[in-house]
């Protein structure tokens, strides 16, 4: 199954020292490079604008930009907007505040079959109303 990577993980594989990284945080950029050699990971074009933006320095900013081209973004369409404002509204509906560049992720990952691989803890409380698949760790 492919992956669906959330800002939270392409932040720490990008934008943090692996010095600064504590144990947790490293085993998650470490199935980050299995998923990447197991050639499973994708990505959204809001997902690359979130990780982009923030960036102070010049050359961060070119070296994160030359690493994420890697990757290309799934192609997003206007059903898929309609369908993610669709979940929005489900989960406003049982109480649970969303992001609109959350809500487009898990709408991706369920219209294409895809797990999502975050850190963010928002995603739980998605999973509570949408049947999306949350990607664990193997490390």
């Amino acid at each position: 199954m492919n992956v669906l990577v959330d800002t939270s993980i392409w932040s720490l594989v990008f934008r943090r020292k692996p010095a600064d990284l504590n144990a947790f945080e490293k085993s998650i950029v470490a199935e980050f490079e299995e998923l990447v050699k197991e050639e499973r990971v994708r990505t959204i074009g809001i997902v690359r604008l979130e990780l982009l933006t923030g960036i102070k320095l010049l050359a961060q900013y070119e070296k994160v930009l030359a690493l994420l081209r890697e990757f290309q973004d799934e192609l997003i369409t206007t059903s898929d907007y309609e369908a993610a404002a669709k979940c929005a509204n489900s989960c406003m509906a049982k109480g649970i505040a969303v992001s609109l560049a959350d809500i487009l992720i898990c709408e991706v990952a369920l219209n294409r079959g895809f797990s999502i691989f975050t850190t963010d803890a928002d995603f739980q409380n998605y999973a509570k109303v949408l049947p999306i698949r949350l990607h664990v760790s193997r490390q």
